[in-house]
């Protein structure tokens, strides 16, 4: 009924004030009925509802600006901004994007996907707006997760020099993705659970304001550094680096949020007001298992369960089976993870194994650097860290991890196009950012069954090694192809001749689809399992220059830097005189859409690479 009325920005103050919360209940049915069928990030948006309607009612959008720090919980945002017909097409191809998007909506200032970037960004835009003149209010939202990792201390420190106003909301719900971790997370926690010092604070304040002259003390108090908090609080970490502290407050009540970030604007320099709210709020599945629900497939709204439960063993279920048994034959072998237990498949060995598991939170340059010091004490580091998210840490790879020779283990999961997510989650990089480092050796497996024999390989090499494996099921087929692992050496799965098919991982399967249609034509084909990307197996290569008229690579990974690149080089100063083909995604950030959508957009499904190989013919 009232989220009817809602049909472009600040509509939301149309609303009268005593239905707002009929409205909050509006948008949380709305939100379960429609990501029950998309999918999407649930438990951040139905924790964020409160905070979002108090944020719109305190701001004029779009002048004043909102950061959302990596934005998965802006879905209300979205909403309150007119947005409600994109969500039968979120996270899907050319539909409403999962994150904030500038091109979406004015109402988005900034994009976000990845964490701990929002207090950074809002202090540009702060100083932007100063240096020009104009008159705005700047608010970065950030979770409790995202201040786990560095970068966000980074900025709170250039943050703190500032003497104009800049609105830090710190949306405190001890979750990132899993359960919070770490100093932050228990310093946070005494904050949330200090009852002594939200009652004496109230008392105080309220006997204070009944008496006469009340407002001035109550001023003073407020400026002075020893405050009542400091008393009762000891540290006050951000009081102490000179930002103003507000709160904490309940993020589900409107008032209260309304009234802090009134209270907040009148600041001349930094403030942070610390909400605090429940992950999954007003759903009981999502609230029950928070982790579950961060990021959910389409589900039963009465159950909470998948409407396609999970049939086919995933890489990362894979690479969690295979992390238990090398855990329990290898005393040394350690797992690392920033934040991601249970998307990279580590919970089951923390479960096992918990003195050699360790969650850093979300600082995956730490976690690196952290796994090369356990290197240089001679154990065996596993970091387990989403592609894209391993990017952050490039780096720490060169510097403690590369230059050293460290035996550290990269177990890059999510490789190549994932989806849904878009642009910041698409792992299309890691083959160009780490190939260019010496030392560095890269794997990909073709199927689950390699995926294991690599993970083998690669806890007995000595020096650094990554292997990356793709989102979703595990490739069943080829299983009969299962050649010892060989440091730099390639498989070949079928040899023939006229053209040869050299894939990386995920395109093993797609070149056996290309060969069975090719083969309908008369076509004869080979297929090379390549398995290390970087040594490139040269030997096989000048093999088949001798009777191959064209040689095609295939990789889920940027053209730029990639390995067909490298192939192509290498080629040319053999003067080989047949026909080069580099099967790679174009030089472009991939939006979201299914992952088979996406192959064929951008010319690397099946179809798409017999259709360049007759060209060439």
């Amino acid at each position: 009924m009232y989220l009817e009325k809602i049909q472009s920005e600040n509509d939301i103050k149309k609303i009268p004030e005593n239905k707002l919360k009929d409205l909050a209940s509006e948008i949380r049915e709305f939100l379960i009925e429609k990501i029950s069928v998309t999918g999407g990030h649930l438990g951040s948006n139905l924790g964020a509802v409160e905070l979002t309607m108090a944020l719109h009612l305190s701001l004029d959008l779009p002048k004043d600006k909102i950061i959302w720090d990596v934005g998965h919980q802006a879905y209300t945002h979205k909403l309150l901004t007119g947005r409600k017909d994109g969500f039968d097409t979120l996270r899907q191809y050319k539909g409403m994007a999962g994150f904030p998007k500038t091109k979406e909506s004015e109402c988005d200032a900034f994009n976000t996907g990845h964490s701990s970037t929002s207090i950074s960004a809002g202090l540009g835009l702060v100083k932007a707006r100063d240096l020009t003149g104009d008159d705005y209010t700047v608010v970065s939202v950030i979770g409790d997760g995202s201040l786990t990792g560095g970068m966000a201390y980074e900025a709170l420190n250039n943050a703190s020099k500032l003497e104009t106003n800049f609105i830090v909301v710190l949306n405190d719900n001890n979750m990132s993705i899993s359960e919070n971790v770490g100093g932050v997370s228990k310093y946070l926690n005494g904050i949330r659970t200090a009852d002594s010092y939200l009652d004496l604070k109230e008392n105080v304040f309220t006997r204070l304001m009944n008496m006469p002259g009340g407002e001035n003390w109550v001023k003073k108090i407020r400026k002075t550094k020893s405050s009542i908090k400091s008393l009762v609080i000891p540290g006050m970490f951000f009081e102490d680096m000179g930002i103003t502290y507000l709160g904490p407050v309940d993020g589900h009540n409107i008032g209260a949020v309304r009234e802090v970030l009134a209270d907040a604007k009148r600041k001349k320099g930094p403030v942070l007001v610390h909400v605090i709210t429940k992950k999954g709020f007003g759903y009981e599945p999502a609230e029950r298992h928070p982790a579950r629900f961060h990021g959910t497939e389409p589900f039963q709204i009465d159950s909470g369960i998948p409407k396609k439960p999970k049939t086919t063993a995933s890489y990362t279920d894979v690479f969690s089976t295979v992390m238990v048994k090398l855990g329990e034959r290898n005393k040394k072998v350690c797992a690392i993870t920033a934040a991601m237990a249970d998307g990279t498949g580590l919970k089951r060995f923390r479960n096992f194994y918990s003195d050699r598991f360790f969650d850093v939170g979300i600082a995956e340059e730490h976690a690196v650097t952290f796994a090369a010091g356990l290197a240089a004490g001679g154990l065996k580091p596993i970091v387990c860290i989403y592609s894209s998210f391993l990017q952050r840490a490039y780096d720490q790879i060169i510097h403690d991890v590369c230059l050293q020779n460290l035996p550290v283990v990269f177990a890059i999961d999510r490789a190549g196009i994932v989806g849904s997510d878009g642009e910041t989650h698409q792992g299309v990089f890691d083959i160009s950012y780490l190939s260019s480092i010496p030392n560095m050796t890269i794997m990909a497996p073709k199927n689950k069954w390699e995926l294991s024999d690599m993970m083998k390989f690669a806890v007995s090499f000595d020096g650094p090694i990554a292997i990356r494996y793709p989102r979703g099921a595990a490739y069943e087929g080829l299983e009969e192809f299962r050649e010892p692992v060989v440091l730099g050496k390639s498989e070949v799965i079928y040899s023939e001749d006229t053209i040869a098919l050299v894939a990386v991982g995920s395109m093993v399967k797609t070149a056996q689809e290309v060969r069975d249609k090719l083969k309908e034509r008369g076509i004869n084909v080979t297929v090379v399992n390549t398995r290390f990307v970087k040594p490139i197996d040269e030997e096989m290569l000048r093999e088949l220059t001798n009777n191959h008229r064209i040689i095609v690579t295939m990789e889920e990974n940027v053209h730029s830097g990639g390995f067909g690149e490298r192939v192509r080089a290498y080629l040319d100063s053999l003067d080989y005189s047949g026909k080069v083909l580099t099967v790679a995604i174009p030089d472009m950030f991939v939006e979201h859409g299914s992952v088979d959508l996406l192959k064929k957009e951008i010319g690397i499904d099946a179809d798409s690479i017999i259709n360049k190989i007759e060209d060439l013919m």
